[in-house]
């Protein structure tokens, strides 16, 4: 079983010297990512996905906000239009998230119509904020009957209200926007806000915690842009005032607001730094540690990261799904018991599982160890790609992994956190590929691409070429404009180490390591390890090209004999990709019945033609006695066809 130390020691450089205020330094991690805008996607796979992201996504999203009054609510709330607010107390984050995905858009592929569009966007936003800097049009727009959950006043009923929540989502946006086109006017807009913050909040003021955590992590993207510490110390603030006394009066207990009232809900049962399990609202809990995570690499407080070191070895080991989609209870959104991990009831939020790499990228940054990449991965290629559809205009709240076919995508929600989420997360991915510490370039993701990265002395051209996720062939070129050695960190998969988890929760049934084929020009050459990585270090030329070959068999994959649910099923992954079986590939099965034959033939094939080209999966299931073939596909496919049954974890004959 593998786990992390819950004592990390944390060098913290921060540094703002030589770096343009649209260029600010990352939060002051061990290891730094190459940001996104600086990595050129070459990706077959992924390329698509963005693509779509970009020429389908965001003009539907853009479409969505106004045609539900999202975006009229802050021309209400300017008064250049009449009447109530319209949806959630909550909507205004829509409308950032989907400003937060174009701006990361533009930065890559520039586009003068779409940029316009989305100043005008900011401009309405502007204009609706009110004079001290207070933005939340539910209450702007009628002070005196805001919508239902706001509280009658401001801040009157914070773990409900969701106003923070707003804010954090405003302050990403605004500094997304800044940095991809420099119009200061949205980043103005959220400094005003977070300055008057700041006069509310803080020891000998307002002493309250926010009941949706996001303003946490925002805090630190607003810092990063301004240079203002007073924000980070309000981040923190926000982290330690939970588990404490708070102003917000419960709810009745007849209320449909009375979830609030539980303080487990909403990760403040304890102090943050005395948490050591995950519990309650997922989202709100990975965002919280995400955030933990952030606050702590810029102040070194160390017992944060002992905390979220502790509640991470509690969910891998016990409260994640294959897929790596988190939150198990569908009534509440919330990380169940240990080994509570129902299938067909799984909620497993889009929004949980996104936030779940932005956690598990951090305490990669925070530790350099792989095993966080690992989980990154799975999550990246399957509860999180999941959520959205081949198509790009349809999305799931909810990723089950297994259904009776009554369950399909849907082109929005009233609640519509997850759509926004898709898009302003897949523009960028390309920011979770290379990494740097120190003098060593670090390469966690095989994702087709090329980057320019300044290592040192050296200024590196790298170029990937990936076949992942359908072949393990990568081969790489990097070119350095010195005739010195440098050193290289590749990332061994820990599936092709043999582990399917982290942790016991899942392994494989048979734990064969794969010979890793490594070669420059095709001549085998030697290496170090180090954890999970190939380490090269070496002088660079240009006519060379590194190739790596990872295995990549089917495999079948059992839980552990604590999770009871999957007792007697296997399920189906290869390399990074878990596999399900869909009605629409397998006419005829009846899904309550079939099991699978897991000594009998099982073939790969890739088909270029099925869903926007996958690899399927063959191999033979038993029904009512008689021998009958499966086709899997990969489970974040599901649901492009129509609705219908679908499993990922399946009975064994």
């Amino acid at each position: 079983m593998k786990t992390i130390s819950s004592l990390w020691s944390i060098m913290i450089l921060l540094f703002f010297a030589g770096c343009s205020s649209s260029e600010p330094a990352s939060p002051g991690y061990p290891v730094q990512p190459i940001s996104f805008e600086q990595v050129k996607l070459e990706d077959d796979f992924w390329s698509n996905k963005i693509r779509i992201n970009r020429e389908v996504t965001i003009p539907f999203a853009l479409q969505k906000i106004s045609e539900t009054g999202r975006m009229d609510n802050f021309l209400k709330a300017s008064g250049k239009m009449e009447g109530p607010h319209e949806g959630k107390r909550y909507n205004d984050t829509d409308v950032f998230k989907v400003i937060e995905g174009i701006a990361y858009s533009l930065q890559v592929y520039p586009d003068n119509d779409l940029e316009a569009y989305a100043d005008s966007l900011i401009s309405e936003i502007a204009a609706a904020q009110e004079p001290d800097g207070y933005l939340f049009t539910g209450r702007t727009i009628d002070p005196d009957n805001p919508p239902v959950g706001s509280g009658p006043e401001r801040w009157s009923q914070l773990n409900s209200s969701h106003e923070l929540y707003n804010s954090g989502h405003l302050y990403e946006a605004a500094v997304a926007y800044f940095k991809a086109t420099g119009n200061r006017e949205l980043l103005d807009v959220a400094i005003r806000n977070a300055d008057f913050l700041l006069e509310v909040f803080g020891p000998g003021k307002r002493l309250d915690a926010p009941g949706h955590q996001e303003i946490e992590l925002a805090l630190v993207k607003l810092y990063n842009v301004t240079g203002k510490e007073e924000y980070i110390h309000l981040a923190k603030f926000f982290l330690d005032q939970r588990g404490g006394e708070h102003f917000s009066p419960p709810f009745p207990d007849t209320s449909p607001f009375s979830i609030y009232n539980d303080k487990v809900y909403m990760q403040d049962h304890k102090p943050v730094v005395e948490q050591n399990e995950a519990c309650g609202h997922a989202v709100r809990a990975v965002y919280m540690y995400t955030g933990m995570a952030d606050v702590a690499a810029l102040t070194g407080e160390e017992s944060y990261i002992e905390a979220i070191s502790n509640i991470w070895n509690d969910v891998v080991g016990s409260k994640i799904y294959l897929t790596g989609g988190v939150g198990s209870r569908h009534t509440t959104e919330a990380f169940g018991d240990p080994y509570e991990l129902p299938n067909k009831e799984a909620y497993t939020e889009t929004c949980a599982s996104i936030g779940n790499i932005f956690w598990n990228f951090r305490m990669f940054l925070n530790s350099g160890d792989a095993v966080f990449q690992d989980v990154l991965e799975k999550t990246l290629y399957n509860g999180m790609l999941s959520g959205v559809s081949l198509s790009g205009d349809r999305f799931f709240y909810q990723n089950p992994l297994e259904s009776d076919g009554g369950y399909t995508r849907s082109p929005w929600f009233e609640v519509s956190c997850c759509p926004g989420n898709v898009v302003r997360f897949l523009p960028s991915l390309p920011g979770y590929i290379y990494a740097v510490e120190g003098d060593e370039l670090i390469i966690n993701q095989f994702i087709s691409s090329s980057t320019t990265i300044k290592l040192g002395k050296n200024k590196l051209d790298v170029k990937m070429v990936s076949g992942f996720p359908w072949n393990g062939k990568v081969s790489l070129e990097i070119k350095s404009d010195k005739n010195t050695p440098v050193t290289v960190k590749i990332r061994i998969p820990g599936w092709f180490e043999g582990f399917a988890h982290p942790t016991e929760l899942y392994s494989f049934t048979e734990c064969d390591n794969s010979n890793l084929k490594i070669g420059i020009n095709g001549q085998d050459i030697e290496y170090d390890s180090e954890g999970q990585y190939i380490v090269i270090e070496k002088i660079w030329n240009d006519d060379e090209t590194l190739g790596i070959e990872f295995d990549m068999p089917v495999k079948f994959v059992r839980s552990s004999e604590k999770l009871i649910e999957n007792a007697g099923k296997l399920a189906l992954q290869r390399g990074p990709v878990v596999y399900c079986i869909e009605e629409a590939d397998n006419p005829g099965v009846d899904f309550d019945l079939i099991k699978l034959d897991a000594n009998g033939p099982v073939s790969y094939q890739y088909d270029p033609e099925l869903l926007g080209g996958v690899g399927t999966i063959s191999l033979p299931g038993v029904q009512g006695g008689e021998t009958i073939p499966l086709t899997a596909i990969p489970y974040y496919a599901w649901s492009n066809r129509g609705p219908g049954n679908m499993k990922v974890w399946i009975d064994l004959q």
